[in-house]
């Protein structure tokens, strides 16, 4: 997923690389010729003709547009499913719901396993040795078993209902202070991804970390998510050689990030190996289930670098995609001030004047329904996480060899005017009892799918939706939310970062309801 946040623009400073690298010709034609052996007898969908060694990159790059524009524009003339050549990366793309069902729930075992990653990336998962980017096998079941039994269990989650609770009164005297200091505004995005980094790293670590360790630990995540921007070397490794500054900048990232997050799991176990001994110790964490993970095939547990990046694929997959969710809700809820209203009047029934707990959001089916139309109108990319095949098969008559990378585009579905009426609107009322339906998991049927679906759909998926529910909940209880400067109309148009952000970041304007 995020190498495809490559822009055109971020391409055109490297022609004259490409033409220096000419000097590796016959290398390239060697790869090309060995290629062209083994897909000659492939019956691959349809896409643009491309040109020896670099496939389209270059036709990507002379367009102008975005990947997301090129790749819709390409959807509309070869159809559903098409294939696209980046450099030596073959992606084929799927832009259907019943062609991901066959993939993803019909063939799931066969589309289950990620493709090969580049060498930066390696280095930050320690060879695939995360969740998500880990190859279907044992490595990925033993870790994914135990996230999803030791930490996101609905009974694990209700153990950090307290951290939630200071979270979410922290995240209301923060508005309240942002506003006092600038006249009523306050920067959406940023004040809710403080709060769920909070609960986060508290989940992880065991500790409830003071304002300036949550900053430094921020900082760090987002010095890694940095050097793991995707450059042109990714699809051609023929031009590696004139990026070794980045290479090496990449290994003092990642020498910054064990030195730095080392002591705080160091911490963690002493606290569990003398209870009490630390007084802003939690009474669980995520670090806890990794210390004597026993995983398949393996005779040793994770080292120091590999709960390294366990800690961080934790954090950094639920922080943004939870806090990209909240500025798309407020927006959505400015603009639309009727839903705003229902919203309030809902929860204000509900509660009366006591703080919402997540305890009832189960009472609201309003709230329920603004979150469904929300990630239905705005998941948090634009493509899951890219999916790989165990073994050559075949998908609308077409082959699928393994070595590709098959990518999900996610608005073609979300946003298909033969599964949704009027897809375009922001409209909860379409999930209101007695209206449409949508199973976020894709097991009866994919109309959306913004946590993906399958063998590899999100793990963290409840523990998203509670912070989403009850964040907007509390926001919507204390203030009444409109736009900066009022009147101003918003502009919904989106980027595509580590997750899809608002454009223009969202700055609004707040009044406290009491």
């Amino acid at each position: 997923m995020a190498t495809l946040s490559l822009s055109s623009a971020s391409l055109s400073p490297y022609y004259h690389l490409f033409f220096t690298a000419l000097a590796f010709l016959i290398s390239g034609l060697i790869f090309l010729l060995t290629q062209k052996s083994k897909s000659k007898h492939l019956n691959l969908p349809p896409g643009p003709p491309g040109w020896p060694i670099v496939g389209n990159l270059f036709q990507f790059s002379r367009s102008g547009k975005s990947f997301i524009e090129y790749a819709d524009e390409l959807r509309l003339k070869y159809g559903p499913i098409f294939t696209l050549r980046m450099g030596t990366r073959t992606m084929i793309i799927l832009s259907d719901a019943k062609l991901v069902h066959e993939a993803l729930i019909e063939k799931g075992v066969v589309f289950a396993t990620r493709p090969s990653e580049n060498p930066t990336r390696t280095i930050f998962s320690c060879n695939k040795f995360t969740v998500n980017a880990s190859l279907y096998g044992p490595v990925w079941r033993s870790l994914r078993r135990n996230m999803v039994q030791n930490m996101l269990s609905s009974t694990r989650l209700k153990e950090f209902r307290s951290v939630r609770e200071n979270a979410m009164n922290t995240l209301i005297e923060r508005i309240k202070a942002e506003a006092q200091a600038n006249d009523g505004v306050v920067s959406v995005l940023k004040t809710a991804r403080f709060a769920v980094f909070c609960i986060l790293l508290a989940m992880c670590f065991g500790i409830e970390m003071d304002e300036e360790t949550v900053e430094k630990m921020d900082q760090m995540m987002k010095a890694v998510l940095i050097v793991l921007d995707p450059r042109i070397d990714d699809y051609l490794p023929i031009l590696s050689p004139f990026f070794s500054k980045q290479r090496k900048r990449a290994l003092e990232v990642r020498n910054e990030q064990i030195e730095y997050i080392v002591p705080f799991i160091e911490r963690r176990r002493r606290a569990l190996e003398n209870p009490g001994s630390d007084p802003q110790a939690t009474t669980f964490s995520y670090l806890d289930t990794l210390f004597d993970l026993k995983v398949d095939g393996r005779k040793s547990a994770p080292s120091h670098a590999e709960l390294v990046s366990l800690c961080s694929e934790f954090l950094n997959g639920g922080t943004d995609t939870t806090a990209t969710a909240i500025e798309w809700g407020i927006a959505q809820l400015i603009d639309n001030p009727e839903v705003q209203e229902k919203l309030y009047r809902e929860v204000k029934a509900s509660v009366g004047d006591r703080k919402v707990d997540e305890k009832d959001v189960d009472k609201m089916p309003y709230l329920q329904a603004v979150v469904k139309e929300l990630l239905r109108k705005h998941p948090p990319t634009y493509f899951s996480l890219t999916h790989a095949v165990t073994e050559p098969t075949t998908l609308a008559g077409y082959d699928i060899p393994t070595g590709v990378n098959v990518e999900l585009y996610l608005p073609a579905i979300s946003e298909d005017p033969k599964l949704w009426s009027d897809p375009k609107k922001f409209n909860p009322d379409r999930f209101v009892s007695g209206g449409e339906e949508a199973d976020i998991t894709g097991v009866s049927g994919i109309k959306m799918m913004p946590f993906g679906v399958g063998r590899r759909i999100c793990p963290g998926l409840g523990m998203a939706t509670v912070h989403v529910h009850l964040m907007l909940a509390r926001m919507v209880q204390e203030f009444e939310w409109s736009a900066y400067p009022a009147g101003e109309k918003l502009d919904f148009a989106g980027k595509l970062e580590f997750t899809v952000v608002m454009k223009n970041k969202l700055s609004a304007k707040i009044k406290p309801r009491v």
